[in-house]
């Protein structure tokens, strides 16, 4: 009993001193990029599986301004088609689909792109989304322009940029 104790201690000690040297080495949180009246943090996108053709991306979106703004496009090198996607429950079915007339961020307020709900999708991927790696994305707003990105890959399962899963 005492030896599972100190077997689980052990592996969380690691765990934890991983995820410590994961975000020193500049795979952690990026500091906040301002565009226009917006601020983006929390970016990150999500490791693949070889041979995944489609990959999603994250960010929070805060709009600091006494205007609407509009994320009217995604894109990125690593992959051919970049799009703006909704993610829903209807009963116990999950459903996806593009938002072609992008998403509004409201004067004020802010807009979290995560996994479950909206999000970016890159399909076509030239590569995969390795975790430990970065990804380069480009976000285009209608007032505030374009703005790029590189944010690390976590793990298959992360949920934010400030709770990677090793």
């Amino acid at each position: 009993m005492l030896r599972a104790f100190f077997r689980a201690a052990f592996a969380a000690v690691v765990m934890l001193s991983s995820t410590a040297a994961f975000a020193q080495e500049g795979h952690g949180p990026a500091a906040p990029v301002a565009v226009g009246t917006l601020e983006l943090s929390g970016g990150f996108a999500r490791a693949t599986l070889p041979n995944a053709p489609v990959g999603g991306a994250f960010v929070t979106i805060t709009n600091k301004g006494a205007t609407d703004d509009r994320l009217v496009s995604v894109s990125s090198p690593a992959a051919d088609v970049g799009q703006i996607h909704d993610m829903s429950m209807e009963g116990d079915v999950m459903k996806m689909r593009q938002l072609p007339d992008g998403v509004v961020i409201p004067a004020g307020e802010t807009v979290t792109l995560e996994p479950a709900g909206l999000h970016m999708m890159f399909m076509g991927l030239k590569q995969p989304f390795v975790e430990g790696q970065t990804v380069k994305i480009t976000l285009t707003f209608e007032a505030a322009g374009r703005v790029d990105l590189d944010v690390p890959v976590l793990g298959a399962a992360a949920d934010s940029a400030m709770h990677m899963d090793h």
